[in-house]
């Protein structure tokens, strides 16, 4: 399983900094890269819209 964000994402940057495997990139929404997510679930676990969740 990997995580992807949804359209409830406002960009804020605060799941980018605690990705521990750096899969995490900016843009209008951010954009997991699913190939390197191990799963850990620290940017749903920081995020205030709620918006990473398990594919």
């Amino acid at each position: 399983m990997a995580y992807r964000i949804d359209d409830s994402c406002i960009a804020c940057g605060a799941c980018q900094p605690d990705c521990p495997v750096d899969c995490i990139s900016e843009g209008d929404i951010y954009v997991i890269d699913e190939e390197k997510c191990i799963d850990c679930g620290a940017c749903a676990s920081v995020c205030p819209t709620g918006s990473p969740k398990e594919v």
